[in-house]
């Protein structure tokens, strides 16, 4: 049996004789197209009271979200044959949305959350932290005054939730990464909202404090088989990151700490550290799996035809015209 080593923030043991494949320029190679489509989220489901479950636990949990999500895809008339719920093709919406149908693996062991740390498997919000979550979040269901209002999914500049990161997080669909390396820079193409993220190699400093592009200025380098990855000078327009069960706040000072390491060939350790003083009480610690997936990477072309922004807006002038409050609810998603 291969010995084990204890990788990064020393949650997870891999096979020590396992080393990355070499670019033509040395680097441990990371290229190719990977995803974070999984039934685990961020945070932990209350049905869940430990950070792993054994295989039996967790074929359970698969097997009744497949079952909710195939009733949740059947026709409304009480008469129709329910469709099998395995292979069951589901619904319209069915065909746009893929969570995942297995819960994340990491170093054989099932994980009810990507957090490790709190042990509790919750983000850790100070009172302060949130207040401005709450208060942001209840504009972004409130303000329909323009398209300045509304979060950045909806008006098509990021994807939904955290998914273009960093921390990238997996959501309802589109979670497909592509990385590609150079000797100064790593990219990485997020499918969700076809977002490059520059990640520039060695770089002596972070941009000026008044410069903060959407996703942040991320700077990397190598340690041993790891990349390692810090950002900064986040955007504060990128604070809320709603949608799809996955809501995260993190203040335009937040600094991002991510690795990423090769364990086989089909699979990258992804770990990230957030450290947000006014916002949360600890700096909070996440693994995550990277698993290889076929590509190629598709555009999400969410402008192309898109009328969701337009339509929520003139729906908010019909209610207020009507007399009435608008409605999140039924405005956006």
């Amino acid at each position: 049996m291969a010995l084990a080593a204890c990788i990064a923030f020393g949650g997870a043991a891999f096979a020590a004789d396992y080393h990355a494949p070499r670019t033509a320029f040395g680097q441990p190679d990371l290229q190719g197209v990977w995803t974070n489509a999984s039934l685990t989220t961020l945070e932990r489901p209350p049905m869940f009271k430990t950070l792993t479950v054994s295989e039996a636990q967790a074929a359970a949990f698969e097997k009744a979200r497949a079952a909710r999500r195939a009733a949740a895809d059947r026709p409304t008339d009480p008469n129709a044959p329910a469709p099998p719920v395995a292979n069951d093709p589901g619904g319209y919406n069915a065909g746009w949305t893929d969570p995942g149908t297995a819960m994340g693996r990491i170093a054989g062991e099932v994980r009810t959350s990507w957090l490790i740390d709190p042990a509790d498997g919750k983000l850790p919000y100070s009172v302060a932290g949130r207040r401005a979550f709450d208060t942001t979040l209840r504009r972004a269901r409130t303000d329909f005054d323009g398209p300045e209002a509304r979060p950045l999914g909806e008006r098509c500049i990021l994807g939904f939730g955290s998914s273009a990161g960093p921390p990238m997080l997996n959501v309802l669909y589109n979670n497909n990464y592509q990385i590609v390396q150079s000797p100064d820079a790593v990219a990485i193409v997020v499918e969700m909202n076809h977002d490059v993220r520059t990640i520039r190699l060695n770089a002596k400093a972070h941009l000026p404090p008044n410069i903060r592009p959407w996703m942040g200025d991320s700077i990397g380098r190598w340690e041993g088989e790891t990349l390692v990855v810090e950002t900064t000078n986040f955007n504060p327009g990128e604070s809320l990151r709603p949608y799809f069960g996955a809501t995260l706040y993190l203040s335009k000072e937040a600094k991002v700490t991510e690795r990423f390491t090769r364990v086989s060939q089909s699979q990258i350790l992804y770990e990230f550290q957030v450290e947000d003083p006014s916002v949360f009480t600890q700096v909070w610690k996440a693994q995550m799996p990277l698993n290889a997936t076929k590509g190629p990477v598709y555009e999400y072309a969410c402008h192309e035809g898109n009328y969701a922004l337009p339509d929520i807006l003139s729906g908010a002038r019909a209610a207020e015209k009507a007399g009435k409050t608008p409605d999140a609810a039924n405005l956006s998603e």
